[in-house]
């Protein structure tokens, strides 16, 4: 059960869901969604046998299983050092969306959702600020009082025919306390394809800039799309710079998997040579191939792993997934304990605390049609509490979090109020 404690005295957490997944087989996902092409996901009902048993709220709290990697970058004395371990971070927190392509509950405005975690040396807050658009914040720390980490993101969903993509908008900053520093980026952009027929899968693309403010290093990392033949499907490189762009170090790898650095010069050879060998390779075939479409099939990488460049460091390497975890809806261990629940935890937490979702309880339980009745029901209810408040003219009040600049970008964000763990609960909105 859960809530046992291990020798040490931390809590044991859950290994498995109460009840496996069922097959999404026999649903078509393409009746529902022909009507939307060009619309944003976020206002479509979706029915509840594509969604996962977890809200938005808690699956953005995956960005903290590799909490580890803070710890370390803050017992680092080189900024170049701290700033790998940051890119490996960052690059590790987007690695449980590899073949998850059930999609979280929307959260409802005013959820929250809270995870304590001794073992991983953190504490995470989160709350519903927005509904439209839907935004969601957070706000991590240290349980040494080593970092914070905090950010608010909308993720901005296009359907493209045969892929849906998201775009999570929306600043992340970690703060190592220790060493004064602030480090800022963006997530890239997660698509799935096949979304009509044959296999769902999950390519991430884009550019991601992370920014030491205090030194103004910066880390570029380029997340690649996986191309015609598949050659660069999950990979990731890019460089470490200095204010004056000056290359100290290379990161590469895949960001299902891990990531490396390695002197600059050392990989700029590789790349030069691997270049040239395709080249070869290729004006021995002269065929020229013009395709457009986007691959229909998952295009099966050169070779699974990554080629380790002599003289690397490895920085990060994936937790491989539980045995169980395709029966589980592709969760990872940590996921897995997302939503657990027991008796001393909900007589201190919040009546707006995800794990006390109806619809994502019945859906964790294996009971399909009462969690479609409760998504409806919550839904429905969240509307007409909206329609009252644009009667009486009153505005929405966000608990934990308010909108104001980022300390280190200027742009508009979501900051921690603060009280949260204070466990001093009135007047907090009925939203299940």
């Amino acid at each position: 059960g859960s809530g046992e404690l291990l020798s040490n005295g931390i809590k044991k957490h859950r290994t498995s869901l109460p009840s496996p997944m069922f097959s999404r087989n026999d649903f078509s996902i393409w009746s529902i969604l022909r009507k939307c092409i060009g619309m944003e996901l976020s206002k479509i009902t979706m029915p509840v046998i594509f969604n996962e048993p977890l809200s938005f709220l808690q699956r953005l709290t995956e960005y903290m299983e590799h909490t580890y990697l803070i710890h370390k970058a803050s017992s680092l004395a080189s900024t170049t050092e701290r700033m790998q371990c940051v890119a490996a971070f960052a690059v590790s927190a987007v690695a449980s969306q590899w073949e998850r392509t059930g999609k979280p509950f929307n959260p409802l405005l005013g959820e929250t959702y809270e995870l304590i975690r001794d073992d991983l040396g953190f504490r995470l807050l989160s709350e519903q600020v927005s509904h439209h658009p839907p935004i969601s914040a957070f706000y991590a720390e240290g349980l040494n009082n080593d970092f914070v980490f905090h950010g608010s993101i909308y993720p901005k969903l296009k359907f493209w025919g045969k892929s849906v993509e998201a775009e999570p908008k929306g600043t992340m900053t970690l703060e190592l306390l220790e060493h004064n520093e602030a480090y800022t980026w963006t997530n890239p952009t997660c698509c799935v394809h096949n979304i009509i027929v044959g296999k769902l899968w999950i390519e991430q693309y884009g550019n991601v800039e992370i920014t030491n403010h205090k030194t103004g290093e910066k880390c570029v990392l380029s997340f690649k799309p996986c191309g015609l033949f598949g050659k660069e499907l999950h990979k990731v490189e890019g460089y470490i710079q200095d204010k004056s762009k000056k290359k100290l170090c290379a990161l590469y790898g895949k960001w299902t998997e891990c990531l490396y650095s390695v002197d600059p010069a050392t990989f700029e050879a590789y790349k030069k040579n691997d270049k040239k060998n395709a080249e070869e390779k290729k004006s021995g075939k002269q065929v020229l191939i013009i395709n457009t479409e986007e691959p229909d099939e998952m295009p099966l990488p050169d070779s699974e792993s990554v080629y380790v460049i002599p003289g690397s460091i490895l920085l990060w390497k994936i937790t491989p997934r539980p045995p169980n975890s395709a029966q589980m809806y592709n969760f990872t261990s940590f996921a897995m304990a997302l939503n657990e629940l027991d008796k001393e935890m909900e007589s201190v937490i919040p009546k707006t605390d995800c794990r006390l979702r109806p619809d994502i309880r019945a859906m964790e339980n294996g009971e399909i049609d009462l969690a479609s009745e409760e998504k409806k029901r919550l839904e429905e209810k969240q509307r007409t509490a909206r329609k009252n408040r644009s009667k009486s003219e009153e505005d929405w009040k966000t608990r934990w979090f308010h909108q104001g600049p980022n300390p280190y970008t200027g742009t508009q964000d979501w900051l921690y109020s603060g009280n949260y763990w204070d466990r001093n609960y009135f007047n907090l909105p009925d939203i299940y």
